[in-house]
């Protein structure tokens, strides 16, 4: 009987096209499409309206079902989110707000990808595993890696090519899919 393969969410914190999140991402679907791991992307950070605690209730504003949405049909979700101001940037701190609602994230395994220069992007790890505690989400503490990414490390298309690089998202993405 063939079994579905494991879906991760990616999720990007950054609205900037050429950041290095979403060039982590980028890194970690093409390493994904190799390694036969499936993954879909959520872009549409910027769509989110404002979270407030009176719309949050059915019908939910259509970016917010979509959000869940994609949230529920994942096995996991990986995040990479830079810091701003020592934690979070706004948008995505109102992404994850629009989480503790729901049920959707609760019990999945979830894990981000820190990709700051050393000595940097604590206050948004702080700040995930603050709010991701009271979502219920699970933490898989293993895949919580830091990979420092500077200018220039990707090709043309958006995407490392240095080994240890992808190597490190492959087993980040392994462990997510249950395969490490």
């Amino acid at each position: 009987m063939p079994t579905t393969p494991p879906v991760i969410l990616l999720l990007s914190g950054s609205l900037r096209a050429a950041s290095s999140n979403e060039t982590a991402l980028r890194t970690a679907e093409a390493v994904a499409a190799s390694a036969g791991v499936r993954t879909v992307r959520y872009a549409d950070l910027a769509a989110l309206p404002h979270f407030n605690p009176d719309d949050d209730h059915d019908p939910l504003p259509g970016p917010v079902t979509e959000l869940r949405a994609a949230i529920a049909a994942a096995t996991s979700v990986l995040i990479c989110a830079p810091e701003y101001a020592g934690t979070l940037p706004g948008s995505f701190k109102n992404l994850l707000d629009w989480t503790v609602g729901g049920t959707e994230i609760c019990d999945k395994p979830v894990a981000w990808v820190n990709v700051a220069p050393t000595g940097r992007g604590g206050g948004a790890e702080a700040t995930l595993r603050t709010v991701l505690s009271y979502t219920g989400a699970t933490i898989v503490e293993p895949a919580c890696v830091r990979i420092p990414l500077t200018q220039g490390m990707a090709g043309p298309d958006g995407v490392v090519t240095d080994e240890g690089v992808r190597g490190e998202l492959g087993r980040v993405l392994g462990l997510l899919a249950g395969r490490e």
